[in-house]
């Protein structure tokens, strides 16, 4: 139960694999990607 372990965390940190005992972290989409910078704010007169 340790680094050798192919079921542990640590092993898998060990082996450099992902899995159920340590999923891939899911970047969040950055604020830029949410507002457009194509559309620009209409200037009303």
């Amino acid at each position: 139960m340790g680094k050798g372990d192919k079921k542990t965390k640590r092993g898998k940190i060990n082996r450099g694999t992902f899995g159920a005992r340590r999923p891939r972290i899911k970047k969040k989409p950055s604020i830029e990607t949410k507002i457009s910078v194509d559309k620009k704010a209409i200037v009303k007169q």
